[in-house]
């Protein structure tokens, strides 16, 4: 297995890896709200992508026998003028998508890729990583609890209409 950096030849298993993410998402989601629409499959890993060019982000792939089993998508966090009134802001790294495919679970893919992205955001001076993980994926909250990671922001929700 190695690790590399995206490039375009490996498209569609990224929008593959996607949409497993993005149905797994749904399968936990409790509150029903998650969907996988038609347009997710394209729109969202352009939307991904875009967001890795315009933030100085990387796209790191997880390969076995040249084929994407695991991908991990991060950007530099960027601030406003109006975050700097309650916060430091100091330099950060967010991790906005970290998947491995189904079959390669429990084989340290998701260990090596995070590895890769801190190295990165080390490499450019981040002095943080964020990381927003959904409430029900216990899988992926108890993988970034051993990698070091803590919540610093507690989301809630209730429903309030039929």
């Amino acid at each position: 297995m190695k690790i590399v950096e995206y490039e375009t030849k490996y498209l569609e298993s990224v929008k593959d890896l996607l949409v497993e993410l993005e149905e797994y998402i749904v399968s936990i989601d409790e509150d029903h709200l998650d969907r996988v629409h038609s347009d997710y499959r394209e729109k969202m890993t352009e939307l991904d992508l875009k967001e890795v060019n315009d933030n100085d982000g990387k796209c790191y792939l997880a390969l076995d026998n040249d084929k994407v089993i695991g991908l991990i998508i991060g950007i530099i966090k960027k601030f406003d003028e109006y975050d700097y009134l309650d916060y430091k802001c100091p330099k950060e790294g967010e991790i906005t998508e970290l998947i491995v495919s189904k079959d390669a679970r429990s084989k340290g893919v998701g260990n090596l890729l995070i590895k890769k992205m801190e190295e990165y955001f080390k490499s450019v001076n981040c002095e943080y990583i964020l990381v927003d993980v959904f409430a029900y994926n216990k899988n992926a909250i108890n993988f970034y609890d051993k990698e070091g990671y803590h919540n610093r922001m507690h989301t809630v929700i209730k429903k309030i209409g039929d």
